[in-house]
């Protein structure tokens, strides 16, 4: 089966329709892995286990470096190595690399990061929400072609925690030892992948001595429906408990989208971030302009859904005002009985200008090479642009400044290999909202903050906000909030954005 990879991250739209072929291999697929961390990263390479036509992966490698930060110089150590992943026997079956940035001092939090895909590297929280150093891309009218440019970046967490960016098997240079057939039932499974990066973190705390140490975790996309189950796995089976989680745009609960011939909840996931791209191209995008989108799309909008065709009134009404809300051609959103389907809505609101949008962001679009085939045969625009800058710069960075030097390894920014040969079951169809329930309800002091671009088609902030009103308060109503920032699935790509998610994160820290 296929899953549809979308940058560090998954296209929820596109996820749910690849699911249905993938049920004859879900039972012996959703077994849990064996696989564990152990070991330390300083281990020598074992032969046997390498394959042929790789060299072994090097020791760790450090470089200090410094950066402006808010007025101050901040040193800290980069710290690139790999961990060495085994099975049940001991035997080695994979490497898993981590690049992690330290400030000296006591008591200082560490924050674990992975991005998604499946198939993603964690480079995009990296480099481009978080690390201390920051390279543009995503964002309109950036080339593919570009030379990045690393820059100290404001929006950096290092200075009220240290990172540790983690690359799960496949991805980056991490890589599996073993066989693929073996490959995909430890390392590409939605069970054996929470298990196997959930000992990664544990095998660092020990390795580094940070038990001790407050401890975070944040993901993105598909790495949104990981920290959850991770943070669950942490507390509940290693023994290890998470003061927070932050979702970026999280891939958190897949089946909201289902049965869109039914039920409302399709079009009420998507209508308000269409509708949120619509307002910035004319100027007007505010949290106020939203609030009044969200509470249309939670009221008239969804009565109006479920009345079908028993209230002709209510429906002309809807169709009326989702026309003026989306600035969509009427004829369209008629035709489309104001359901508008995410594939549709990127090829028809550009179409005049031969253009397509972005699933992550539909401001962000490129030329349509196709125009008039029947469905989108085109990647991605922000996809088209963003893995060469990605790719050298973190290349670059790795082998060049650390001084890790790797060899002849390629770098998979985001892996299709991986993401294709993904399996995923019923465990991901269940999405990862019981998990966050029960490790919210077992530690009272964990926080959750959520976090969205509110133009965003991919994992639309409206399915969060759907999921969290339906949670059970469990003590503090703030413990688990949502967020929304100006711009798409990397919201983060845009600075001022990427500066007020640093501080609602700061202030998520201050609260422990």
């Amino acid at each position: 089966m296929q899953v549809a990879l979308v940058v560090c991250l998954l296209s929820c739209d596109a996820f749910s329709a690849a699911q249905g072929d993938q049920e004859s291999g879900q039972k012996a697929a959703e077994k849990p892995a064996s696989a564990s961390a152990a070991a330390s990263a300083n281990e020598k390479p074992e032969a046997a286990t390498e394959k042929a036509e790789l060299p072994p992966l090097p020791p760790p490698a450090h470089v200090e470096q410094t950066m402006q930060l808010d007025g101050k110089t901040l040193h800290y150590t980069v710290t690139v190595g790999a961990t060495a992943v085994r099975d049940e026997t001991g035997k080695v079956v994979g490497k898993v690399v981590t690049t992690a940035y330290t400030v000296a001092g006591k008591d200082r939090p560490v924050t674990f990061a992975v991005n998604g895909g499946p198939g993603a590297s964690s480079v995009f929280l990296n480099f481009g929400a978080i690390g201390p150093k920051h390279v543009n891309f995503g964002n309109k009218g950036e080339s593919a072609s570009e030379t990045p440019t690393l820059t100290d970046n404001p929006g950096t967490w290092l200075n009220f925690t240290d990172l540790v960016f983690i690359d799960p098997i496949g991805t980056g240079f991490s890589r599996s030892l073993v066989p693929q057939a073996q490959a995909i039932k430890l390392f590409y499974t939605t069970v054996p992948d929470i298990q196997y990066l959930s000992r990664v973190i544990y095998d660092w705390l020990v390795q580094n001595g940070r038990m001790d140490s407050r401890k975070y975790i944040v993901g993105e996309s598909y790495g949104g429906f990981r920290v959850p189950r991770i943070t669950y796995y942490l507390q509940s089976q290693l023994g290890v408990g998470m003061s927070g989680e932050v979702l970026v745009s999280p891939y958190l609960n897949p089946t909201i989208e289902n049965d869109g011939d039914l039920s409302p909840l399709p079009w009420m996931v998507t209508l308000p971030s269409i509708t949120a791209a619509h307002l910035e191209r004319e100027g007007k995008l505010t949290p106020e302009a939203m609030q009044a989108v969200i509470d249309y799309t939670e009221g008239p909008y969804a009565e109006a859904l479920i009345k079908g065709r028993s209230d002709p009134a209510a429906t002309q009404a809807m169709i009326a005002k989702v026309t003026e809300m989306t600035g969509l051609d009427p004829t369209f959103v008629k035709e489309s009985g104001g359901r508008l389907e995410t594939g549709a809505y990127l090829r028809e609101v550009y179409r005049e200008e031969g253009k397509i949008g972005s699933v992550y962001d539909s401001n962000v679009t490129s030329f349509d090479p196709f125009p008039y085939a029947p469905q989108q045969k085109s990647n991605d625009p922000i996809l088209e642009a963003v893995i060469a800058p990605l790719t050298s710069a973190m290349v670059n960075f790795v082998t060049q400044t650390v001084g890790w030097k790797v060899g002849d390894a390629q770098y998979h920014t985001l892996s299709y290999k991986v993401n294709q040969e993904w399996v995923g079951g019923a465990a991901l169809r269940a999405g990862s909202v019981a998990q966050l329930r029960q490790a919210v309800a077992g530690d009272p002091d964990l926080r959750v903050l959520i976090a969205h671009g509110w133009d965003d088609l991919s994992c639309p902030f409206m399915g969060s906000v759907l999921t969290v009103d339906q949670m059970p308060v469990m003590g503090d109503p703030t413990r688990v909030a949502v967020h929304e920032y100006p711009g798409g699935h990397m919201f983060y790509t845009r600075l001022d954005s990427r500066l007020a998610f640093r501080k609602d994160v700061m202030e998520m820290f201050s609260k422990h």
